[in-house]
């Protein structure tokens, strides 16, 4: 394993930093003011609905995930409630719930 000096991990740090910074700022910052064209609003409205596939599919399908039954009944209980919902917030609130909630008692 690769051992690092504090000074390299700080410069590690503040570069990324620096680098979120200037990613957010390109957005809030130069275009926070002026009104996107409709293309792009249309657009933007799929990010959660990619997002949320995108996070959930590595801990199910993953090279280490745990294809537990819990797991699998949870995504297809937040599968169901999204598109009965269609609301990405009640579907994450779902499978969250349902994760934790029976996750306590089984264990």
């Amino acid at each position: 394993m690769i051992e690092a000096s504090t000074t390299q991990i700080w410069i590690i740090i503040v570069g990324m930093a620096i680098g979120t910074f200037l990613i957010r700022f390109s957005f809030l910052g130069l275009v926070g003011d002026r009104p996107l064209p409709a293309w792009l609003l249309r657009l933007l409205r799929y990010t959660p609905v990619a997002v949320l596939p995108a996070v959930v599919a590595p801990m199910l399908l993953g090279a280490k995930a745990d294809m537990d039954p819990l797991r699998l009944f949870c995504a297809a209980a937040t599968i169901l409630v999204g598109v009965w919902t269609k609301n990405v917030l009640w579907a994450i609130i779902t499978g969250l719930g349902l994760f934790f909630g029976l996750g306590a008692v089984i264990a």
